[in-house]
């Protein structure tokens, strides 16, 4: 694995503003196939959701400690709210942005698969290969879908975040602090439901991986 986020790495900063499709033919000449970069990128996904739903979980938290206002610098405690909004924004931004390169190499994969599909002689094989291609993308769509689900949950915590950070800041008294308790029983409700989404996220991740390997 760390033999291929290096190559990955390397290549990146060669076909950042290359086509995908020479990218690949590049990657099978160095020894990787689209199976192999599925599997990374699908990892890649799942960490990127760990860190997400750790990310949404902490900034909960310090939510929490800022509605809990018991003195001190009022603009200290906007300060907290915006720094945990805006990191949980730039996590959230790095679970689509991986999501995408799933996507990516997947398509890609199962077009080479069904053409190559065709190439068969024996009708035996081609129909094996046929099956082991319809349950693989079963497996993924189911991946993909669970991803995604997870992903736009990440939505509504995001915009209230940004509600109540955009309104401390122009509002910065122990009033305007107190009144972002109201709103603490809605984002800890969607804060539990988005982590509930990520973890299943993550185990259809792990799960089809193993497919993989």
């Amino acid at each position: 694995m760390k033999r291929l986020v290096l190559a990955v790495t390397l290549l990146s900063l060669v076909f950042t503003m290359g086509c995908q499709k020479a990218y690949y033919s590049t990657m099978e000449k160095m020894g990787y196939d689209k199976r192999e970069i599925l599997a990374d990128r699908v990892e890649n996904a799942r960490e990127s959701q760990e860190e997400a739903k750790e990310q949404f979980a902490n900034a909960l938290e310090r939510y929490k400690s800022v509605v809990s206002f018991d003195g001190g610098e009022l603009e200290e405690k906007y300060n907290i709210l915006n720094d945990e909004y805006e990191t949980s924004e730039s996590r959230a931004e790095e679970v689509r942005d991986r999501i995408e390169s799933v996507e990516d190499v997947a398509e890609a994969l199962f077009d080479e698969w069904a053409e190559e599909i065709t190439q068969y002689s024996s009708s035996k094989l081609r129909r094996d290969s046929q099956n082991k291609l319809t349950a693989t993308k079963g497996r993924y769509n189911k991946l993909i879908r669970a991803m995604k689900k997870a992903s736009a949950k990440m939505d509504p915590v995001l915009a209230a975040f940004k509600d109540q950070v955009l309104y401390l800041k122009h509002n910065l008294n122990a009033k305007a602090i107190a009144s972002l308790e109201g709103e603490l029983t809605t984002i800890r409700s969607d804060v539990s439901t988005l982590i509930k989404e990520m973890e299943r996220s993550i185990a259809e991740a792990d799960a089809f991986i193993k497919t993989l390997k």
